[in-house]
């Protein structure tokens, strides 16, 4: 293996090459549609990194990202494509603003009751489709789809709810107080509270005029969680090994249907608990009539294949993707590209960034090569090597 194939093998590598082609294709499409590549990318790192505010709104955006990620990566590795996460999202954020809303405890009890709900229904959806792959096997990318339109209109219905309705709007009225994560809420509401969080160097302002909340502690918390539990427990063991060959862990003893609906439970539970905290932690606390499915879900599936389904990796994966998000907004408004030119660099990069694993393919096949012409060239000479010693054929050579 040669200095060159082992650096090509390296996961930094990949994502390097990947972003460096995303970043090409993406010039090319922007100077054909006339627009300036090297403005377009200062704009772009501008917009995600160009001020605190600016890297806080990438962060809260990245939080559901996250955990959307981890569940589709956690799914994946035991042999399941959990295309519901959108649906699991929703229901987090339905239950956590019904909860929310009708109950009004001490924060020390408001807080964990709604995100517990939010998660716990997350979770059932999960477990629903993980129990009727496992016991009907139903696949679970129809049903995870069906699941994602029932949680859709189910969002809109509640919303219609006289008793969750808010007035002339087209949303449910926000949670109580009490159950708000975001920073310093209390203190953003006083004069002399907003003008300490100001005082606090570099990212006072930043806390100050976005809703940075605890959502993201948590979501990282949850990536090196779910990376322990897969490489470091029984359970995970066991799960991998599901995914691996289900047949092989079936005759090994393991039960294969429970870790089938266990994995989805868990699941759908990351996406429950990214939706109730983005109702407790992101103003206006409150969920909406949709029209379209907001794409938290959807988006964390990119996030999952950027990481290559590892969840400690989709942490960087999330911030990319968030940032991308975020940065393209200022792309809009600096150079004037249409959202849909942003859309399409946006999705080239991450087009690319699903492509890493192409890298150490590449690798292989040189390694391969090598291998294969090092044995050409050791059965030539030993050829040449036999023939110098074999006298009868020296003088076979020397009669012609």
């Amino acid at each position: 293996m040669s200095t060159l194939t082992k650096i090509m093998r390296k996961p930094i590598t990949s994502a390097i090459v990947a972003i460096f082609v995303g970043l090409l294709v993406a010039s090319i499409i922007l100077v054909v549609a006339g627009y300036d590549p090297i403005s377009s990318f200062e704009a772009l790192i501008s917009g995600m990194v160009g001020k605190p505010k600016y890297i806080s709104n990438v962060i809260i955006k990245a939080t559901p990202l996250l955990f959307t990620g981890i569940a589709v990566a956690f799914a994946f590795r035991v042999g399941l494509f959990n295309i519901g996460a959108e649906g699991q999202y929703i229901v987090g954020t339905i239950l956590a603003v019904i909860v929310g809303y009708s109950l009004d405890l001490p924060p020390v009890l408001q807080i964990p009751v709604v995100v517990l709900v939010g998660t716990a229904g997350g979770a059932g959806i999960g477990a629903i489709i993980g129990w009727l792959k496992a016991q009907f096997g139903i696949n679970e990318v129809i049903t995870s789809i069906m699941f994602n339109w029932i949680s859709l209109f189910l969002c809109n219905f509640v919303v219609s709810l006289p008793q969750f309705h808010q007035p002339n709007s087209t949303s449910s009225y926000p949670i109580n107080e009490s159950g708000y994560t975001t920073l310093f809420y209390g203190m953003k509401n006083s004069e002399d509270g907003a003008e300490a969080i100001r005082n606090i160097p570099v990212i006072g302002d930043a806390i100050m005029r976005t809703d940075a909340n605890i959502g993201i502690v948590v979501a990282i918390i949850a990536a090196f969680f779910i990376g322990w539990l897969l490489m470091r427990t029984k359970v995970g063991y066991e799960m991998r090994a599901v995914g691996f060959n289900r047949d092989a862990a079936q005759f090994t003893g393991i039960n294969v249907k429970k870790n089938l609906t266990l994995c989805m439970a868990i699941s759908g539970a990351l996406c429950g608990l990214a939706g109730a905290l983005t109702i407790t932690g992101i103003a206006p606390h409150s969920i909406a009539t949709l029209a379209a499915f907001e794409n938290n879900g959807f988006n964390g599936l990119s996030v999952a294949f950027i990481a290559n389904c590892n969840p400690v990796a989709c942490i960087p994966a999330s911030f990319l993707f968030a940032g991308l998000l975020y940065g393209g907004q200022t792309v809009q408004q600096v150079v004037g590209a249409p959202s849909e030119i942003i859309n399409i660099v946006i999705g080239t990069i991450v087009f690319f960034m699903a492509l890493g694993g192409v890298i150490p393919m590449l690798a292989d096949h040189l390694d391969h090569k090598r291998a294969q012409k090092a044995k050409e060239e050791e059965a030539k000479l030993a050829a040449q090597v036999s023939d110098a010693s074999d006298p009868s054929q020296e003088e076979a050579n020397n009669a012609h």
